[in-house]
């Protein structure tokens, strides 16, 4: 081992400007688009003028092989830097694939973001990432269906929500009153989360499944009138997480008249329906009997580094994302980071960066998600998280496409669930 490869970690990782034995390359795999990857190429560049001795690339894989690329070029010619959904950090934590932050950026992330996001970058109490976007989930509705319908507000309640499903469901159209997802995991079984929470429930309870609540069996009655009176049809809902598909084509042309979607796909709600973006409204989710308020689930990601790059490529890793994500390397104070994220419509986590966006936060589209911010759950972070969703999504859509009771759903997804959670746990 050369002399530039044994000096201590501490040497090298410390505050932005940390110098190295010899040029540095790095890399950054995300799922982004090209326009969001040509923006942190933007950044990565910005960086470079005042750090010459590091160079960053960017490499983008669709969402549904981002996990697995992870998983298969973790080594040391893997990717160095990983953009990664928060469910799946216990896992990769347990298998050694990501490095501990250093202590100023476990400092940062514990100072500068809010509790329960940082919780979402952290396992056992060691913080493994700087946590970027949260999302959280609102209802979204077209006001011209709504009026067309005679509806005057949004539901906010579970016998509102029927009604105007039920009055906005047109057959002779094609028109369905409420879009329910189905063929990509989150998903589907995030907009039940969320109604879930917002009638008083949870998908896990002190680290045991709760689908067996009467809270839950509400839920799952509330997909099963949808489905089996015709107010949401399965064919209509087809999405995944890159394009999303018909489920994103039917509200655009004014076919859905409502859906539970998160506050990311702004962006591509803008783009579909130009000038008629106009017409959509967001709101609170229906409060279901069980509730008391409106609630949502929210998840985040986070920028991990690899846990077999060297210490050099790990020192410049961390430096990069101390600067991408800190205060004033973007516009009017906010990070680069920030600014990244704001481009797709997706909001900010990190506290000073949520101050400098106030005003753009605060436009009619994402007033309605920023207003659940304070009520929302995380999605629980546990092992076996992927696998518990990815059986959850295949009974949910059992029951959208009328191929088992709501009792059944109900039964499977506790016994599933119980089964999944035990497994990894050992």
């Amino acid at each position: 081992m050369s002399f530039h490869r044994a000096l201590p970690l501490s040497l090298l990782i410390g505050v932005s400007g940390a110098t190295y034995a010899q040029a540095v390359e790095i890399s950054y795999l995300t799922h982004w688009s090209p326009e969001t990857v040509a923006l942190l190429e933007g950044a990565a560049d910005r960086y470079a003028q005042e750090h010459p001795d590091v160079s960053v690339s960017v490499r983008a894989v669709p969402f549904g092989d981002l996990l697995t690329t992870i998983r298969s070029q973790s080594g040391s010619s893997g990717p160095t830097i990983s953009g990664i959904y928060d469910l799946w950090l216990p896992e990769l934590v347990r298998d050694g694939l990501v490095d501990p932050a250093p202590q100023n950026a476990t400092d940062e992330v514990r100072a500068a973001w809010p509790a329960g996001i940082a919780a979402a970058s952290t396992v056992e109490g060691t913080v493994y990432g700087y946590p970027n976007e949260i999302n959280v989930y609102a209802l979204n509705y077209n006001k011209a269906l709504f009026a067309e319908a005679g509806i005057e507000n949004p539901p906010s309640n579970w016998d509102e929500f029927l009604a105007a499903a039920e009055a906005l469901t047109d057959p002779g159209k094609g028109q369905q009153g409420f879009g329910l997802i189905n063929s990509w995991n989150s998903g589907v079984v995030h907009p039940f989360a969320s109604f879930l929470v917002s009638n008083g429930g949870a998908l896990i309870a002190d680290g045991a499944p709760a689908l067996d609540t009467p809270q839950a069996g509400g839920v799952f009655g509330l997909y099963d009138q949808l489905a089996s009176n015709g107010w949401s049809l399965p064919e209509m809902g087809t999405a995944d997480a890159n394009t999303t598909g018909p489920y994103l084509d039917n509200f655009v042309s004014g076919r859905t008249g409502m859906i539970v979607m998160a506050n990311w796909w702004e962006s591509a709600l803008r783009g579909g329906m130009g000038d008629d973006f106009a017409n959509i409204g967001t709101a609170p989710i229906p409060v279901g009997p069980s509730g008391e308020a409106p609630s949502s689930i929210s998840y985040s990601w986070l920028t991990v580094v690899n846990a077999s790059a060297t210490d050099e490529e790990k020192a410049a890793a961390w430096d990069f994302l101390t600067w991408l994500n800190g205060e004033g390397t973007g516009e009017d104070g906010a990070s680069a980071m920030a600014d990244i994220l704001m481009s797709m419509g997706i909001l900010p986590s990190r506290t000073s960066d949520v101050e400098a966006n106030a005003a753009a936060l605060d436009r009619d589209f994402l007033a309605g998600y920023v207003s659940v911010l304070e009520n929302a759950q995380a999605f629980p972070l546990v092992l076996g998280g992927q696998e518990f969703t990815d059986a959850l999504q295949q009974i949910i859509e059992s029951l959208e496409y009328g191929q088992i009771s709501a009792e059944e759903a109900q039964e499977t997804a506790q016994a599933d669930a119980e089964v999944i959670l035990e497994r990894a746990s050992r």
